[in-house]
C-alpha cells in the first residue's frame, strides 16, 4: 500500500514521470509533469512540490491549491458556481460576483440607455401601460445625462456589478463640477432610478442606491420684474408680438410655456382658458405636468380678445384644434418657445435693461411672478388650481420672493393683483397668406 501522499507514474509513450497528490479526502488530483525521465528523480521533485508548492510561470501553486482546481473542475450547473461564489461572498473573499447569461451581466451603460429609451425601455412601456405621466423629454433629458457623465466613469461595468461604493464615488466625482446642486442631483437620479427599479425587479440582488447624501445648497432664486417694470415691458413695442401676448399670459396666470404654446383655439372660453395640453418638441402635444387638466382665470377680457384676435390671424386657418401661438413656418407646430424669451429680453433692453441684466430673466420666472404676488391674497388650494402646483410645498417654493365663490375670488383677486400691469387692448400683428412668402403688416 501506497504510504506517500502522492503517487509516481509513467503514462505510455511519454518520456516523463508524472505525480499525482491526494487531497483530504484520500482522492487523487489530476497528474501534473515532473519533467524527469528516471523514477528516482521524479520522487525528489514530488516531495520538493509536496514542501515548497508547485512551480508555475509566475507563482508557486500549493498542492492545495490543485484541490481547489479539482473541486472548480467537478462544478457543473450554475447552482454550483452561485453556491462556490455566495460562500466566498460571505467570507469577505469577493465582494460581489456576476453570473453569465443573467440580467445581472448585461452591461451597465447599455442597460441604462436602454432605460431612458422611449422605444425600448421596459420601464417606460410600464409607465404609459399603466398611464403614468412620462414625456419623452424628459426622457431625452435624462439619457444626455447618461451619455455625458454616467458612460465616462462606468464604462465597462455590469450591472449586477454596481456597489453602494461605486455609486458613493460617482457623486464625489461629480463634486468637483462647476454644476449647480439641483443639476448634480438630477444627473445622479438618472443612474440610479434605474437601479431601483432593476432591484424591484429582481435583476440585481442588492439596491446600490440607498443610504446616499445628494447634494444641497442655496437653490439659485429666478429673478423676478417688479410690477413697475413689467408694466413697462407690456408698454413697450414688441418686434413679435405673439411672444408679447404668450408673456403677458405667463404673467397673469403662472402657466408653464409649454402650456401656452400648447393653447388651440377650443380651449379659449369666454373668460378662461382650459389647459388641456402642454407641447414641446420631443413629445408634441401631451397631458399637462402631473397629468392634471385645470381651467384657468383670465378676469381681463382686453387679454381675452387679444388671444382670439391671434387666433383668427393663423395663416393656416382657423378651426378647433389651430393653435393659438402658431408658428407661421409650418401648419401643426406652434412658435418657438425660444422666442418667448428672446421677446421678452428684448423688450426689457429697450426700457433700459442692460443686456447681461436682462439675461438674468427667464420666461419661467413669469411663474414665480405670479406666484409671488397672489400667495399672499389667496388661499392656497385656490393658488394652486390656477397654477397645477400639486403641494403647498411647491406653491411656496415658486412664491418664496420677497367651495362656493371660487371663481368669482380668483378673478377678483387676479384683476385687483394686475390691475395696472397690462396695457388696455394688446396690438397684434395682422398676417396674410403671399404665394411665396408670409407679408407682415400692421
Amino acid at each position: 500500500m501506497n504510504a506517500y501522499p502522492f503517487t509516481v507514474f509513467k503514462r505510455s509513450n511519454r518520456p516523463f514521470y508524472f505525480v499525482s497528490f491526494k487531497d483530504a479526502s484520500g482522492k487523487f488530483l489530476s497528474p501534473v509533469s515532473t519533467k524527469q525521465t528516471e523514477e528516482k528523480d521524479a520522487m525528489k521533485v514530488a516531495f520538493e512540490w509536496l514542501r515548497d508548492g508547485i512551480p508555475k510561470k509566475n507563482a508557486v501553486m500549493k498542492v492545495h491549491d490543485l484541490s481547489l482546481k479539482e473541486v472548480a473542475k467537478g462544478i457543473e450547473t450554475e447552482g454550483e458556481v452561485e453556491t462556490l461564489l455566495s460562500e466566498l461572498r460571505r467570507l469577505g473573499w469577493i465582494k460581489s460576483f456576476v453570473l453569465n447569461d443573467t440580467p445581472q451581466a448585461e452591461d451597465f451603460i447599455s442597460f441604462l440607455k436602454t432605460f431612458w429609451s422611449w422605444e425600448k425601455s421596459p420601464y417606460i412601456k410600464e409607465k404609459l401601460r399603466k398611464s403614468h405621466g412620462i414625456h419623452r423629454m424628459h426622457c431625452m433629458k435624462q439619457a444626455g445625462a447618461i451619455a455625458r457623465y454616467w458612460e465616462p466613469f462606468f464604462n465597462g461595468r455590469y450591472l449586477g456589478d454596481i456597489t453602494a461604493k461605486d455609486i458613493d464615488a460617482f457623486i464625489t466625482h461629480l463634486g468637483d463640477m462647476e454644476i449647480s446642486a439641483a443639476r448634480k442631483n438630477v444627473i445622479i437620479k438618472a443612474g440610479t432610478k434605474p437601479l431601483r427599479w432593476a432591484f424591484s425587479k429582481g435583476n440585481i440582488e442588492r439596491d446600490p442606491t440607498r443610504g446616499h447624501i445628494m447634494y444641497s445648497g442655496e437653490e439659485n432664486k429666478r429673478d423676478i420684474l417688479s410690477p413697475t417694470a413689467a408694466a413697462a415691458v407690456f408698454r413697450t413695442a414688441w418686434k413679435d408680438d405673439r411672444a408679447k401676448i404668450a408673456n403677458m399670459l405667463a404673467a397673469v396666470t403662472g402657466m408653464r410655456s409649454g402650456e401656452i404654446l400648447a393653447l388651440r383655439f377650443q380651449d379659449l372660453g369666454p373668460d378662461c382658458l382650459y389647459v388641456r395640453g402642454s407641447w414641446n418638441r420631443a413629445d408634441k402635444i401631451k397631458p399637462p405636468k402631473n397629468n392634471k387638466t385645470r381651467t384657468v382665470q383670465i378676469p381681463f377680457p382686453d387679454l381675452m380678445t387679444g388671444l382670439v384676435e391671434l387666433a383668427k390671424q393663423n395663416p393656416w386657418g382657423v378651426s378647433a384644434d389651430s393653435f393659438v401661438f402658431w408658428a407661421d413656418t409650418k401648419k401643426d407646430v406652434p412658435m418657438n418657445g425660444y422666442m418667448l424669451v428672446g421677446g421678452l429680453r428684448e423688450a426689457l433692453i429697450k426700457i433700459g435693461f442692460g443686456e447681461g441684466e436682462a439675461k438674468k430673466y427667464m420666461f419661467h420666472g413669469w411663474r414665480h411672478f405670479f406666484t409671488s404676488y397672489m400667495i399672499r391674497k389667496l388661499d392656497k388650494k385656490l393658488l394652486k388650481s390656477q397654477t397645477g402646483h400639486l403641494t403647498d410645498e411647491m406653491l411656496t417654493h415658486y412664491g418664496d420672493h420677497e367651495t362656493d365663490g371660487d371663481i368669482e375670488i380668483i378673478q377678483a383677486t387676479s384683476k385687483e393683483t394686475f390691475a395696472g400691469l397690462l396695457p388696455e387692448r394688446p396690438k397684434v400683428l395682422a398676417f396674410k397668406r403671399e404665394p411665396a412668402k408670409l407679408a407682415v403688416s400692421q
